[in-house]
């Protein structure tokens, strides 16, 4: 575990350090992209941040593999390597689309190149793990088109949810976080050798997201761009390849003693290859009514609009950070409740804390559509937002045009406080101090 979290750390702080230069090196090559319809933020911020991302990323497999048992993965297997070479053509990419723009094809295609060239060097589903029935061989060709479809579907789903600050590095940096605690719970918890590669990506991947995270909340200074959400895209689908691959249910079932145990272990295994991955299963969701919506109107799947998840939670109300911090809520309840249910699916006190959280969570999700009253009495112990607005007509001693009537006498006889936005503040002042006022003079 210390290993893992010295990755983690190293991986952090070279993408956290790299971002400054990074943001100046965008800013001085232009890369800062007017704003488009789409956008909810309002000035021109530089783009790049994949440059800091893919930087961590290196020093983190440089540093793991000088460590002692860590290190035994690049000796054991070639897939370090292969997530290198596909991490370094989808960055290219990804640079070239931040800087100068690439048509949604070209993309497609690039994608489809590097998660062959992973393939190509050993990144690959193998067979698929069937409790019971053993491992179901895959031929090559089965093979590299359904470990090209997980890389591809990923890499968009995290590419979509990428339209708030912070938004897609916080919600990878969760799903990176429970797919580490899966991982590392089959490598050391079964002793499946097969897991150690993936367990490694999700280290490296969750040092890049909080390594990123700081620059990237609103108002972000800087956006990560394609270059760095087709990445970390990729690391997240290049860790589900991997073990959904290489690990054989019958040895699970030896240390388990029961096949139902073993299904229930495994559900996030075979997940990624259904959806591909329960545990960015939001932005998967996001992804396919995005090709619904733009599809059912005659528009190319990859048209960009506004009617993205994240974009509905700010038109029914919702601050840019709230609606950043609920996606980032829906998140954590999903990955981490596929992960929860996978070590122990038979506790009632799992299932009910997770109908709770998604009560809880639809609660947040309306709360713009109800306008709380405060009563009178507790004005003064809500936050200013919560207080009641009086308008110029309801203000004693103001006509409804908000214009002052004039001098008014103030008294018992009256009951009325002097007009005027400084005579009121003053009569108020002096009330609360104890002082005389016009009314309580003798």
């Amino acid at each position: 575990m210390r290993e893992y979290l010295l990755t983690l750390c190293v991986t952090a702080a070279v993408t956290y350090l790299l971002t400054g230069p990074v943001r100046k090196f965008a800013i001085a090559a232009g890369a800062m992209p007017e704003i488009r319809a789409r956008d909810v933020h309002r000035e021109p911020t530089p783009r790049l941040g994949g440059i800091a991302m893919f930087g961590g990323l290196c020093a983190g497999l440089l540093a793991a593999s000088q460590l002692t048992n860590v290190g035994d993965v690049f000796r054991l297997s070639d897939e370090p390597r292969a997530l290198l070479a596909g991490a370094g053509l989808i960055w290219l990419l990804g640079v070239l689309d931040d800087k100068w723009g690439v048509d949604a094809l070209i993309k497609l295609g690039g994608q489809m190149i590097a998660a062959g060239v992973m393939v190509w060097q050993g990144l690959t589903i193998l067979w698929l793990p069937v409790p019971g029935v053993g491992n179901v061989a895959l031929t090559p060709l089965q093979g590299t088109l359904l470990t090209v479809a997980v890389v591809v579907v990923t890499i968009n789903a995290v590419n979509f949810v990428d339209g708030l600050d912070g938004l897609a590095s916080g919600m990878v940096g969760i799903a990176a976080a429970a797919f580490f605690m899966y991982a590392y719970r089959i490598w050391y918890g079964y002793g499946i050798e097969a897991a150690a590669p993936a367990t490694l990506f999700a280290a490296v991947l969750m040092g890049m997201c909080l390594g990123f995270l700081p620059h990237n909340m609103h108002p972000a200074r800087i956006f990560m761009g394609d270059s760095g959400s087709m990445l970390i895209g990729l690391v997240l689908a290049a860790g589900a390849v991997s073990i959904t691959g290489q690990v054989d249910p019958d040895v699970i079932t030896d240390t388990t003693g029961s096949v139902k145990t073993t299904v229930q272990t495994m559900v996030p295994v075979y997940m990624p290859v259904l959806l591909p991955l329960t545990i960015i299963a939001v932005p998967i969701a996001d992804l396919v009514l995005a090709v619904v919506r733009r599809t059912w109107r005659g528009q190319s799947p990859f048209a960009a609009d506004r009617g993205h998840l994240h974009h509905r939670l700010l038109e029914i109300g919702h601050s840019h950070s709230r609606a950043v911090l609920i996606m980032y809520f829906w998140s954590a309840l999903i990955a981490f409740g596929a992960v929860a249910f996978s070590v122990r699916s038979s506790s009632l006190v799992i299932v009910l804390a997770i109908v709770l959280l998604s009560a809880v969570g639809l609660v947040i999700l309306l709360l713009p559509r109800f306008t709380p009253r405060v009563p009178d009495w507790a004005q003064r112990l809500v936050p200013p937002r919560y207080r009641a607005r009086r308008g110029p007509a309801e203000r004693p001693g103001e006509g409804t045009d908000g214009a002052d009537e004039g001098p008014a006498r103030t008294g018992p006889e009256t009951g009325r406080r002097p007009s005027g936005a400084t005579a009121l503040g003053e009569y108020d002042r002096l009330v609360r101090d104890g002082r005389p006022t016009a009314d309580n003079r003798s």
